[in-house]
């Protein structure tokens, strides 16, 4: 197996997202007597819960401060956690990504900095098939390896554009959203249609296919902060042929309070070789 070959299993199937960590508390919905399931259309409850069309408006509102690029982030699903901050006052973000555990057959763990113009990765991969490639030597190096900025472009595992601040999409994915009811103060549940979720960056386009219909009313739960801005987002996956059914967790923090990304040390820095991009490309 080649590095390049390496990298489109490791990468493509099992990077949900460009960057995916352990999850903050748990994922219940408060109330107990759920509200009806209603459209996002906007018709009224019965019940007296609020309007479905405000609903999903509060949900659409609570990702606007997102955009404004100051605040911390977990992503986790299908055996991969990702978390991080992203700090646009400096243009500046990090984020840790782990794929696979250590009974896995191949591991991987990622350290990633950009600070506008540089960015920096750490890799480090694990695991019986990593130990069989002599190439991985030259990438388990134990230091960050500076990016050629070129290269990257474009490129979703390495890279980080600072006019899409998000890395989970949820705007655009809030955008998806078919039926919704709030299930409690600041709780909503409903479901999703994903099939733009590969252009938000959550889920890989071979997951979304292989999803068929589903994909267009995936169930999910939310929450908002006393503020109103997301705090937490879970699609619940159907199982889909060979794949079981998983679930996708993003959570929000620190909405204007996360800090400038650290540069890595000069002495712990190397140019990134060839065989880095053959992996991820």
């Amino acid at each position: 197996m080649t590095v390049r070959r390496l990298g489109a299993g490791l990468v493509a199937a099992a990077l949900i997202t460009p960057a995916l960590a352990a999850c903050a508390s748990g994922t219940g919905t408060a109330g107990s007597t759920p509200s009806p399931t209603v459209s996002a259309s906007g018709t009224a409850s019965p019940s007296g819960a609020p309007v479905a069309g405000d609903a999903k408006q509060a949900l659409l509102d609570s990702t606007k401060e997102i955009s404004n690029g100051n605040f911390r982030f977990t992503l986790a699903g299908a055996g991969s956690t990702a978390e991080g901050l992203v700090h646009q006052p400096s243009q500046s973000a990090a984020m840790k990504i782990a794929i696979g555990g250590p009974s896995s057959d191949l591991a991987m763990k990622l350290d990633v900095v950009h600070f506008k113009p540089d960015s920096w990765v750490k890799l480090e991969l694990t695991g019986p098939t990593a130990d069989s490639l002599p190439a991985i030597k030259q990438l388990n190096l134990g230091k960050y390896q500076h990016l050629d900025q070129n290269r990257i472009k474009g490129n979703r595992n390495l890279g980080f554009d600072f006019e899409k601040v998000d890395p989970a999409g949820s705007a655009v994915l809030t955008q998806g959203i078919t039926e919704v009811r709030s299930t409690g103060t600041g709780a909503y549940a409903g479901t999703i249609d994903v099939t733009k979720a590969a252009e938000a960056g959550s889920l890989n386009a071979a997951t979304i296919a292989a999803l068929g219909t589903q994909a267009k009313t995936v169930p999910f739960t939310a929450k908002v902060d006393p503020q109103g801005r997301l705090s937490e987002l879970v699609l619940q996956l159907p199982a889909a042929g060979q794949t079981a059914a998983q679930e996708i967790k993003m959570t929000y923090s620190d909405y204007g309070a996360a800090t400038a990304a650290q540069k890595p040390p000069a002495g712990q820095v190397v140019e990134a070789p060839a065989e880095l991009y053959s992996l991820f490309n």
